[in-house]
């Protein structure tokens, strides 16, 4: 119950940041529109700003829980590599004012404030990264992927995602047309250089 009650009004103080701005949000808005009184928000948080960094952790782990099903998936590693890519771009398309995807409540989020919702790529970049360290070792360790390219390969997708991410959310210059001829090439170049010459054979 308690854990209910905390979710609930993380998502109508969300709700609320998006429609009227973080600034222009009060805990009486937040307790209105939640069906609670002030005494319950308090018990839960002490001023907005905590109910803030609450969205934003609850905002960078929705993105980061969409990956977490790819990398949990029965795939065989190389095809989980393409589909983790792919997602991952896909949730950067969503910074874009026009993008008509499942992840616009990411890109809404905070729109007014390129900052903000930097805020919430920077804590999601965290965990994505130890997320697909889990993923190449994985493809490491049943043979399928190269081991020095493996190593190498955080570093590189950081800086391309890295780069991606401030293109979209800066200046949303690239459309969803160029953005996807964008992923192919990655997806194929990634693949390309960490899956082994020889691959392990497959027991069906």
């Amino acid at each position: 119950m308690v854990s209910k009650t905390r979710d609930r009004l993380i998502e109508v103080a969300r709700q609320l940041f998006v429609n009227k701005g973080v600034e222009n949000t009060t805990m009486n808005d937040i307790a209105a529109a939640s069906d609670k009184g002030r005494r319950t928000i308090y018990t839960y948080f002490k001023n907005k700003r905590e109910i803030y960094n609450a969205v934003v952790e609850s905002e960078s782990n929705a993105i980061i829980g969409r990956l977490r099903q790819i990398v949990d998936s029965d795939l065989d590693p190389i095809e989980k590599l393409k589909k983790y890519l792919k997602k991952r771009f896909e949730v950067i398309s969503a910074t874009n004012p026009q993008a008509k995807t499942p992840y616009d409540r990411y890109r809404a989020l905070f729109s007014r404030d390129a900052r903000k919702v930097e805020k919430i790529y920077d804590m999601a970049r965290q965990k994505e990264q130890d997320l697909f360290a889990e993923l190449l070792n994985k493809g490491v360790e049943s043979g399928f992927f190269d081991e020095s390219q493996a190593k190498r390969l955080p570093a590189v997708m950081t800086l391309i995602l890295l780069t991606t991410d401030h293109v979209k959310m800066n200046t949303f210059s690239m459309d969803d047309y160029d953005l996807e001829v964008l992923t192919d090439k990655v997806v194929d170049f990634v693949t390309t250089g960490i899956v082994r010459t020889k691959q392990p054979s497959i027991i069906i």
